[in-house]
């Protein structure tokens, strides 16, 4: 386990429980889970956030994967089920939103420049397995709010950085088609009022995201800047 010198019981918890933590400053989604693997122990790793769990289905397609010899593939991917304010959302961009998790570390790896919305791949084929990799990924509504605008700076900033910019079609479609496609086209509106509001607010990140690289675009901040201290009384 990888822990970012957090300040809760986290770390002792973890030890109890007979794991190996390694402490590590956060310098990016990505680059804390490249980091992690290359200290692992085995060849085949499996990587799991701390809001993530292993179904029991899938964590007997796991077992079988590994008594074949994971002879099929250099990694494998599987759906994620997500939790979502007393539902688990099964329609719309929620589900299945599969995800490659279990790779020969060897093959693969968290590659490329992008920390947030990071993804794992493998040089050879991979293949799916059964079963739900079950997340639990907010707390409350302000949760995520705080977090979806954390993750479309963080994007913005990347798009902008590779000299990607927001054109005023984009601030105006695309936050409605993220909401049109996830609720209508694939289904969103059979998850009852928890698919619409998370609908509502997947469609407000697009927004967001676009706006902020628009601003970056025109040469505006997107985060207060710091104040300097000139010394005056």
């Amino acid at each position: 386990m990888v822990d970012s010198h957090s300040t809760d019981a986290t770390a002792a918890l973890a030890q109890a429980a007979g794991a190996r933590v390694l402490q590590r400053r956060f310098d990016g989604f990505r680059s804390q889970k490249q980091f992690a693997i290359e200290q692992a122990a085995h060849d085949w790793v499996l990587c799991l956030d701390a809001d993530e769990r292993v179904g029991d289905e899938l964590r007997a397609s796991i077992l079988a994967a590994r008594e074949r010899g994971f002879v099929d593939a250099a990694g494998y991917r599987f759906a994620r089920l997500s939790e979502y304010f007393g539902r688990f959302l099964r329609h719309g961009n929620a589900y299945p939103d599969r995800v490659l998790r279990l790779f020969d570390r060897r093959r693969g790896g968290w590659r490329g420049t992008r920390e947030v919305h990071e993804a794992a791949s493998v040089d050879g084929a991979f293949a799916t397995l059964r079963g739900d990799l079950i997340h639990y990924p907010y707390r409350s509504l302000q949760q995520q709010l705080a977090k979806t605008e954390r993750y479309a700076r963080m994007m913005a900033e990347h798009e902008h950085a590779r000299g990607k910019r927001a054109t005023l079609a984009k601030l105006v479609l695309a936050p409605a088609w993220r909401f049109w496609r996830g609720y209508l086209l694939r289904g969103g509106f059979r998850d009852g009022w928890h698919g619409l509001v998370y609908a509502y607010v997947r469609a407000n990140y697009v927004r967001q995201k676009t706006i902020m690289l628009w601003m970056l675009g025109n040469g505006q901040p997107v985060v207060t800047p710091e104040r300097k201290d000139d010394g005056a009384a």
